[in-house]
């Protein structure tokens, strides 16, 4: 099977959308001028082209694509093609309107935008089949051609007739009869039970509150329908390359698709990060993001398909990046196992409704700080790159996140609204990235042996073969530390007996859970050395387990706010964040879980990959990092003996002064950084 270094060879991919059609053709030469002298290698060509390549039905309109494609590969960039079904033109849903998705109040989504289409409309994967198909063989041999990019961010839900009869089927392959699908349904309660397949729906609007296990069925579904888009579009293109890599591009953090069984599906794993410049905890979350696409691919190379250069343009208030950020930022993506970091986009657009949204070359042009930056930073990925590509970051900690459990805990009808499954995780990853423990991420039921300490921060839903997977890790030795409202329901979203699932009382040591405390917003509870947020419970311990910190004072007082049995600990709160960091590195330290670097400064990021050591500056101020023994800063070839100072958003990639593989500095001809190493 065709991976990412097949393109990659030895060396980071550097580059990002181009969008040529939006632009007059002589502007093509001076683009690829510029992309030399940033040392773009490769490019995505074609994401949102359909119109432009299929002016009218059957109509197809390749010259001025050939000639692009010639020129990049003349000066050495390589072609990420796109399959362009993100953005039906506008004639296919004049000709057809069954191919325009309708939203949950029977509404149609009207073309003028993108992600336009109705997922299960035979006549949109009919056209866009027939456009895929003559893509791939017009270009399957062209020498410019590196790696196919499916479509584009998958995000539609449609509620229409043609996705009713695709749900029904869908239903149908997984029920066995209709009493089975009601009784999983659970539809006895307010009279719901279904008496012939066709008056099986979407989830429409309804009067009130929604069957939450149809809605469940409904995601699981749409996740299904969109990746049998993907797969429609990528065996096509693979019949013509079976060589080359396809990948799509994930949103980051996503609910609308199952990305562990999408991944599986890939031969590279992709992704799209966008962290707010302004937000404190903006490289935690590129972190999470990083963390999750690299287990997604197996622990192996992925892709950063998207991030942007300077601001977007669809928060309220859009910054741009501070000086260093952008690069500070790339490295931590390469630092976390990424082999490909690109941007949308190539030159910022002067119209449409992204003409606000950064490029590598903004409205500025080739003189302004956004595109020096970009200089820079391609000379250091074509210097160091070859030096990374292809290893590997090693974790022995595994956080747990499963899709399912995501869109069964976010019902409506729930206890608290506050509980928010997205959230949840973060705040655990922020934790554990606060700690400097580097993680995995881990569905539910993959094999844990590998790490000595699994974390799970909310997982409302868990199968049996998940639990009894958590039962084996603990008894093989592992240790777990699960969070509150965990194993509350099976597969079909039914409330298992007493509440959380026997088998795991029985683990942490908890003999009955008798009431659940949600807490309001700003609300906190007494828990000793600390205090908990958004949540309490009212449990009953048994004789074998240890409450580690109890509630004081209220209704809960004196019961078990953390608890432990061996190896297994239950939090049944949120604890605040630095109590929260605390105690897991408290729990990683006694499961034998070492970080990659201790006494690091504050706002210092400490990543191994490979043989090399990435140290990432959050912070302004210049800060010194003890580093024993001899290294060599391969971004500015300075040596370094037990310290390193780095500077404000300051990066260091060190290998040891005693590998024998010789000097490997930096571009030396290149303008300091204005957070470099001091």
């Amino acid at each position: 099977m065709p991976s990412l270094d097949d393109t990659t060879r030895g060396r980071i991919l550097f580059g990002g959308d181009y969008n040529p059609e939006q632009w007059p053709e002589e502007v093509w030469s001076d683009d690829v001028r510029l992309m030399r002298e940033a040392s773009v290698n490769s490019v995505t060509v074609g994401v949102f082209s359909w119109a432009k390549l299929e002016p009218s039905p059957g109509e197809r309109n390749f010259g001025w694509l050939d000639r692009l494609m010639d020129l990049l590969h003349e000066n050495g960039i390589g072609v990420v093609l796109a399959t362009p079904t993100s953005a039906p033109p506008p004639w296919l849903g004049r000709l057809h309107p069954e191919t325009l998705p309708r939203d949950e109040n029977g509404r149609v989504e009207w073309w003028g935008s993108r992600q336009h289409f109705a997922h299960s409309s035979a006549a949109y994967r009919g056209f866009a089949a027939a456009i895929t198909e003559d893509l791939a063989a017009r270009y399957a041999h062209h020498p410019a051609l590196t790696m196919w990019h499916i479509n584009n961010e998958y995000c539609t839900y449609d509620w229409g007739d043609e996705a009713a009869v695709a749900f029904r089927r869908w239903l149908l392959a997984k029920y066995p009869s209709l009493d089975a699908l009601n009784s999983a349904w659970g539809t006895a309660f307010w009279g719901q039970s279904y008496d012939s397949w066709a008056e099986i729906l979407p989830p429409r609007r309804a009067h009130y509150l929604k069957n939450p296990a149809q809605v469940l069925d409904f995601k699981r579904f749409t996740s299904d329908a969109l990746l049998e888009c993907f797969r429609a579009e990528r065996d096509i293109v693979t019949a013509h390359t079976p060589h080359l890599p396809v990948t799509t591009n994930f949103m980051p953090l996503w609910s609308g698709q199952d990305a562990w069984l999408w991944a599986a599906q890939e031969d590279v794993v992709s992704v799209d990060i966008y962290p707010d410049p302004r937000d404190p905890l903006g490289a935690q979350q590129g972190a999470l993001v990083q963390d999750m696409t690299r287990s997604q691919a197996g622990g192996g190379p992925w892709m950063l398909m998207e991030q942007a250069a300077g601001p977007v343009n669809w928060r309220g208030v859009n910054h741009p990046k501070p000086r260093g950020l952008n690069r500070l930022w790339t490295w931590q993506a390469v630092a976390r196992g990424a082999d490909a970091v690109c941007y949308f986009q190539w030159r910022q657009s002067r119209q449409g409704a992204e003409k606000f949204h950064s490029g590598m070359v903004s409205h500025a042009g080739e003189h302004g700080r956004t595109f020096r930056e970009i200089k820079e930073l391609g000379a250091e990925l074509a210097a160091v790159g070859p030096e990374v590509a292809g290893s590997r970051v090693t974790a022995e900690v595994a956080v747990l996140h499963d899709w399912n459990s995501w869109w069964a805990s976010g019902q409506d009808g729930r206890p608290s609204s506050l509980v928010d499954h997205a959230e949840i995780l973060g705040a655990w990853h922020r934790a554990l990235w606060e700690a400097n423990t580097p993680v995995d991420f881990a569905h539910p039921e993959h094999d844990l042996a590998a790490y000595r300490l699994v974390v799970v921060p909310h997982l409302y839903l868990l199968t049996d073969t998940a639990i009894d997977n958590l039962l084996v890790y603990v008894r093989d030795g592992g240790t777990l530390v699960c969070g509150f409202l965990t194993g509350i329901a099976d597969a079909d979203d039914r409330v298992r007996p007493g509440g959380m699932d026997a088998r795991l009382r029985a683990l942490f040591g908890i003999r009955t859970v008798h009431e659940w405390w949600p807490l309001d917003a700003g609300e906190r509870v007494d828990c000793g050395e600390f205090t908990g947020t958004l949540w309490s419970e009212e449990l009953l311990a048994d004789d074998e387990a240890e409450t580690v910190a109890a509630y004081r004072g209220g209704e809960l007082d004196g019961l078990p706010a953390v608890l432990r049995r061996g190896r297994a600990w239950y939090l049944s709160t949120l604890p605040e964040p630095a109590a929260l960091r605390e105690l897991l590195a408290r729990v990683a330290a006694e499961a034998g879980v070492r970080p990659p670097l201790a006494g690091l400064p504050r706002g210092v990021e400490a990543v191994r990959r490979g043989d090399l050591l990435f140290l990432l500056h959050h912070g302004r101020e210049q800060v010194t990092v003890p580093v024993p023994g001899r290294h060599l800063d391969l971004l500015t070839g300075r040596k370094a003996e037990d310290a390193i100072s780095l500077g404000r958003n300051g990066v260091a990639v060190l290998r040891r002064a005693d590998d024998d593989r010789g000097p490997a500095p930096g571009p030396r001809h290149l303008s300091p950084h204005p957070g470099d190493d001091t």
